[in-house]
């Protein structure tokens, strides 16, 4: 063999080990919405074969080393991972006519979990009263081995509902304050009591709804007002008003003329649940109402019924001289037959000296 033939061989082997030293392209596979889901969330894969140019590629999907999902000319599938079954280890491959192959990706770790549950918590505690406001907080469960939820704990979304049987979503109004987690009642009435419930929503899930509480509103109890002597009274007499409070105790009273809160002074005593007045003059005449306040819940009662007062101007003299006045009209004919009488004895004395 001549030495050109022998360059000719050599110069092909090194062409031939060269084509079979040649680095397959690289293939990454990408997660999303993230390597970590919910179940019901849609999970999608993408195959990117790195360092290969725009060629025809063929994509071969494997969970766990097996076959995951039939061969696509796409570099992209969806799938619902409805179940935790979906955990796994993922990694694509590319092919170009079965003649050459990508590298298997680098595994990526899918984990998915049950959707937690939410419950619901009431402040202050349920019955509550008109008047008060209510928290309600709504608590997404965590677990001690979801770490990965620390860093995701601000994308839930929260909703809230009201109702039995027709459910009403709630929205910031003006008594309503809807601040992600929590639900704001303020000025709590009647028409509030009812069932509520919240779920959380992330990305495209919801938790289970929390079971329902039911919020039992109670109206603050009564407060009445009663007045010794009945009015109207008079001018100088000495009148007292007692607050009475139908339920509960350790009452702080508030008593109130008009819409002045009255406190002790020359003649006004507040007692409790008493108030005095001395000396009763026309200016005392007005509205006199009372309500309860204590450091408990309820922290106040309802304002009492308003009760006028009605003074009278005393006219104790003028009903003296017209006492003395009718028994002397009433004396009269009495005094005039006494006149006659006497007047017949004098002159029958009269007649008899003569």
């Amino acid at each position: 063999m001549g030495s050109g033939a022998l360059a000719l061989i050599l110069l092909l082997m090194s062409f031939i080990h060269a084509g079979l030293t040649q680095e397959r392209p690289k293939a990454v596979l990408k997660v999303s919405p993230d390597e970590r889901v919910f179940s019901g969330e849609t999970v999608t894969l993408t195959c990117d074969i790195q360092g290969a140019g725009n060629l025809q590629w063929t994509y071969n999907w494997f969970k766990d080393g097996n076959t995951f999902y039939p061969t696509t000319t796409t570099a992209e599938i969806s799938f619902r991972a409805d179940y935790v079954y979906y955990s796994g280890q993922y990694s694509c491959r590319g092919d170009i006519c079965y003649s050459q192959s990508s590298d298997i990706s680098t595994a990526v770790t899918l984990t998915v979990s049950d959707l937690p549950r939410s419950t619901l918590t009431v402040t202050p505690d349920s019955p509550v009263f008109t008047g008060e406001t209510v928290n309600l907080k709504c608590v997404i469960e965590t677990y001690s081995y979801w770490g990965w939820r620390i860093d995701q704990i601000y994308d839930w979304r929260y909703e809230w509902y009201k109702g039995t049987y027709s459910c009403v979503m709630l929205q910031t109004s003006d008594r309503y304050t809807v601040n992600t987690d929590t639900l704001t009642i303020r000025g709590v009435i009647t028409s509030d009591q009812d069932q509520y419930w919240c779920r959380g929503l992330i990305r495209s899930v919801s938790t289970p709804s929390s079971s329902a509480i039911y919020l039992s509103v109670k109206d603050l109890p009564r407060s009445s007002l009663t007045v010794t002597p009945d009015s109207p009274v008079f001018t100088g007499e000495t009148v007292t008003l007692k607050c009475v409070i139908e339920t509960h105790s350790n009452w702080r009273y508030e008593w109130y003329k008009d819409s002045v809160m009255l406190q002790s002074s020359d003649r006004y005593t507040v007692n409790r649940d008493t108030l005095s007045i001395k000396a009763l003059n026309e200016s005392d005449q007005d509205q006199y109402w009372c309500r309860g306040q204590r450091d408990g819940r309820p922290n106040s009662s309802q304002d009492s019924d308003r009760i006028h007062l009605s003074v009278n101007v005393s006219h104790s003299g003028q009903i003296s001289v017209s006492s003395i006045l009718s028994f002397l009209l009433a004396a009269c004919p009495y005094l005039l037959s006494t006149v006659v009488l006497l007047f017949k004895c004098y002159r029958a004395r009269g007649n008899t000296s003569v």
